[in-house]
């Protein structure tokens, strides 16, 4: 008989911020793009995927699960000041969430969401 795991899905993974308190807005900038380019995809969001903080980054979870998105790496923008202001400035977008696939901004919920409803992001996810 097989063990049913009562663990929840991959889906998705938070890398979780590390302090950055006292460091330089490089090495969070370093930090960053280190974490777009080495994950396939990464979602900056208020809140976790399990606990979305804001109507549009649980719209953009909702929108990369019906994509057909696995692994993503999510990370919380409201566990570091640093981070929320450096991915603005990294991606020069004012505003969370931000999606990136494969090292690339893609946009926010808005874009995400007429990328959807055109097929592109599902092409992109699964691309």
């Amino acid at each position: 008989m097989q063990a049913i795991s009562t663990r929840p899905p991959a889906f998705p993974y938070n890398v979780g911020n590390p302090i950055f308190k006292g460091i330089a807005m490089s090495d969070v900038q370093s930090w960053i793009k280190e974490t777009v380019t080495q994950n396939p995809v990464v979602l900056f969001m208020k809140g976790t995927a399990q606990f979305p903080q804001c109507g549009f980054s649980g719209k953009a979870i909702q929108l990369l699960k019906a994509s057909g998105a696995e692994n993503i790496v999510t990370v919380n923008v409201l566990e570091s000041p640093d981070v929320r202001q450096g991915i603005k400035e990294y991606s020069n977008w004012p505003t969370i969430p931000q999606l990136y696939v494969k090292g690339e901004f893609v946009g926010g919920s808005d874009i995400m969401t007429e990328m959807y409803e055109s097929g592109e992001l599902q092409t992109l996810i699964k691309g």
